[in-house]
């Protein structure tokens, strides 16, 4: 695996989290306990920092970093993933925060301060616009995203179980099995 430290940053691994070796993980980046990170993602936290919660995985492809702080925006915009969050292949997360049991789907784009309320499912191939801010409990699909429905009970047990399903996942990778 490529863990690389940037200014004196060095990335923080929790406990039995998986990173593929094709993955780069670089500067002030957390990583929560039972997090993975698969084949060739890249999660740089060069110019502010990131943090990923436990039992969420970062899927093949994804491209996570940052915006700088500047003298416009002393805080610049960091990106925070909360636990239990399933990012799906190819995704691009700029500066965003994502709360708890929550889906973006593959490819889907979220821009810098974007907030995804916890238990959102964001549809495959979409845009979350900068600033753009999703309720909890909700669809959401398109370029730029719009609200489609309530999520199902099957759904919301689902975002749950997706996160479980990569940690099970993980584990088999880490046991050599």
């Amino acid at each position: 695996m490529a863990l690389t430290s940037y200014l004196g940053a060095h990335p923080r691994i929790g406990g039995q989290t998986y990173i593929h070796a094709s993955a780069q993980v670089i500067g002030d980046v957390t990583l929560g306990d039972d997090s993975s990170i698969w084949c060739n993602a890249v999660v740089r936290g060069d110019v502010n920092h990131i943090v990923v919660g436990r039992c969420s995985n970062i899927q093949d492809f994804v491209m996570c970093h940052v915006s700088h702080k500047h003298p416009g925006k002393p805080l610049g915009s960091p990106l925070v993933i909360g636990d239990y969050v399933t990012i799906g292949h190819n995704a691009i997360l700029h500066g965003c925060t994502i709360e708890d049991e929550c889906l973006i789907g593959m490819g889907a784009i979220v821009m810098d301060d974007a907030v995804i309320s916890a238990r959102v499912m964001v549809g495959a191939g979409s845009l979350v616009p900068p600033g753009k801010v999703l309720e909890s409990g909700y669809l959401y699909v398109g370029r730029p995203v719009r609200k489609v429905r309530a999520l199902t009970e099957a759904e919301l047990a689902f975002l749950k179980y997706s996160a479980e399903h990569y940690v099970r996942v993980k584990n088999n990778y880490l046991s050599g099995e």
